[in-house]
Formats: structure tokens, C-alpha cells, sequence
């Protein structure tokens, strides 16, 4: 039990040397947990990052592959290539005088993804693992009226399920009420987050501020990364970011929203963190995903699952 002054996530981690943070879903989701990789290097922490990536990785040489299915990104890996957010922010790591190295998992199944985690941590002795969710659909259990994009979220949260000799294994979510774009009722999401206290797996939130200087450098990373990635920047890390500068309501800044209304809010800097083994305890669908090897086969499980269950409807936050 820790003290009401001291941060439980930070808690569970000040044991551990050697620390992987990974964005779960793909995208810009490691974006999402450069405030806690950094918050970690200042102190000290030896931190390594890894993303499930959504760019063309097959082109990459073979010596920038460390094992089958994880591919080692530096700032001049495939220039040829628009769209590569790993790419991106090993660029701004480099600009700032930090390890510039971000490992990236192509989009396959739990049991490949599994491996390229095992070679990860055994590569650089990893003894905790932070997984990070932008947004927060990675809490969905399944029979929620919608799911958002589950996919690589519980591919990801099923692989690390398995790695029990790993003594520390998190997630953390940022960017409450992004996933609404995606049908997610965040009704529900409260619900599964007090379902979650219930079980013991809830470690509480805490806000991204600005005044910090981990809170300064996230705000310049995205800066960056919508800088170097015009024609498709993140949705999410621009929402948390205009939320982390104090911004409301319908924020503009990128086009990719001009079709619909979004609604910044001081609720989207904050960082929900859970026990990963509890989160995937509640997940409805989590054994019919665990022998795919293809994205795929993820999609048509979750896909037969749902034709089989009576969902929650979507409820709206009564205030």
C-alpha cells in the first residue's frame, strides 16, 4: 500500500532498472507514453521503447531487424517513407540528447508478437513493462455496445499476459473521451475502470501538466511529429496536447477533423494506469485471440465473438 502523496504507478516502478515502455495500438501510441519514459530517464531509469507499428516495415534492411518481428528504428531508417511515427520520434529523441532507438512490431497475432516481446526483454533485460494506450478502448472487456479498434490493443495486452516472469507488467491509458469518434461510450469506460478498482488492478490516474518539464518536452514531441507528418498526424496526441495547454472544446489542428466536432477537455491529460494481468483477467474475448499468428485472425475472432454476445448498451455520463 502506498502513501497518498506518493504516485502508485511510479511506485510499483522505482524497483525496476530497466524499463520498456510500448504503445499498444499502434500509430502514434508511444507518443501517449513518452511523459512516463521520460519521467523514468530523469530518474535514472534505464528506459527502452517499442511501438506495434502501422508502417511498411517489410522494406527495412535486415540489419535493422534485432529478432523475427522486431525491427530497430533509428532517425534514418527508410527515408523514403512519409508515414513512420517510430522513425519520427527517434528523430526528436536525437534532438534532445536521448536514446534514439524505438523498436517496432509489425501487425501480426499474439503468438508472433509474444516472441518479438520475449527477444525484446531478453535483449536488454527488461524488468517491467509499461504498455500504453492512446485513448482508452484498450479497457474494453467486449460486450460494450462498442469496442473502438480492439485489435491491436488486446494483441498487444495478450502477448504480455503470458510473460509472467516479467515482475512488472502496466497500462496506461491517455486521453479520456478520444475514442468516442470510434463508438466507445465512456460511460462504460467508467464502469470498467471502478470494475477494475473492485478487482484490486486500478492503480489511479494523474495529469500530464505543463509546468513540468516532462509535460514541456510531450508537448514539443507532438509539435514535431505534426511538423514532419503533415498529411497525417495524430488525432490523439494532438487532442492530449491542446487538453495539456489548456484548451477546450473543438480544437482545430489538422484537417483529418474537419467532419467532425471534437471536445478537448482538462479530462484528457490525465493517465489512467492499471495491473496489465488484472485488465486482461476481464477481457471476454482474450482465449479466442491467443493462438492467432494474423491480425486477421484477431478481426474474425473478435468478429465471431461478438455475433455470439448481448452487449452493454452505451449510457451517457449524467452531468
Amino acid at each position: 500500500m502506498t502513501a497518498l502523496h506518493s504516485n502508485p504507478l511510479f511506485a510499483r516502478l522505482a524497483s525496476a532498472e530497466r524499463i520498456l515502455v510500448a504503445g499498444a495500438g499502434g500509430g502514434f501510441d508511444i507518443y501517449s507514453g513518452l511523459p512516463i519514459a521520460l519521467s523514468l530517464m530523469h530518474q535514472g531509469k534505464e528506459v527502452h521503447l517499442a511501438n506495434l507499428s502501422f508502417s511498411s516495415l517489410g522494406g527495412l534492411p535486415v540489419e535493422d531487424w534485432a529478432a523475427p518481428d522486431l525491427a530497430a528504428v533509428t532517425p534514418d531508417s527508410s527515408p523514403h517513407q512519409t508515414y513512420f511515427p517510430e522513425r519520427t520520434l527517434a528523430q526528436w529523441l536525437t534532438l534532445h540528447g536521448y536514446p534514439s532507438t524505438v523498436y517496432a512490431f509489425p501487425q501480426v497475432g499474439v503468438q508472433p508478437l509474444r516472441a518479438a516481446y520475449r527477444a525484446l526483454i531478453d535483449l536488454h533485460r527488461i524488468d517491467a513493462v509499461v504498455l500504453v494506450d492512446g485513448g482508452t478502448d484498450i479497457l474494453m472487456r467486449g460486450d460494450e455496445a462498442g469496442l473502438g479498434t480492439p485489435e491491436e490493443d488486446l494483441t498487444s495486452v495478450a502477448a504480455l499476459a503470458a510473460l509472467d516472469d516479467v515482475p512488472e507488467r502496466l497500462v496506461v491509458c491517455v486521453g479520456f473521451g478520444v475514442d468516442a469518434y470510434h463508438g466507445v461510450s465512456h460511460a462504460l469506460v467508467l464502469e470498467n475502470i471502478a470494475a477494475l478498482e473492485r478487482d484490486g488492478a486500478y492503480l489511479g490516474a494523474f495529469s500530464i501538466p505543463r509546468a513540468t518539464r516532462e509535460g514541456a518536452l510531450y508537448l514539443d514531441a507532438v509539435a514535431h511529429a505534426q511538423e514532419h507528418t503533415p498529411d497525417h498526424p495524430s488525432i490523439v496526441n494532438g487532442s492530449v496536447a491542446a487538453a495539456v495547454r489548456g484548451a477546450f472544446g473543438d480544437v482545430r489542428f489538422t484537417s483529418r477533423t474537419r467532419d467532425s466536432e471534437l471536445f478537448v477537455n482538462p479530462l484528457m491529460s490525465l493517465c489512467f494506469a492499471f495491473e496489465l494481468t488484472g485488465l486482461a483477467a476481464r477481457c471476454l474475448y482474450l482465449d479466442r485471440i491467443e493462438n492467432t499468428h494474423l491480425m486477421r485472425q484477431v478481426s474474425s475472432a473478435i468478429s465471431d465473438f461478438r455475433e455470439e454476445t448481448i452487449t452493454r448498451p452505451a449510457r451517457t455520463i449524467p452531468h
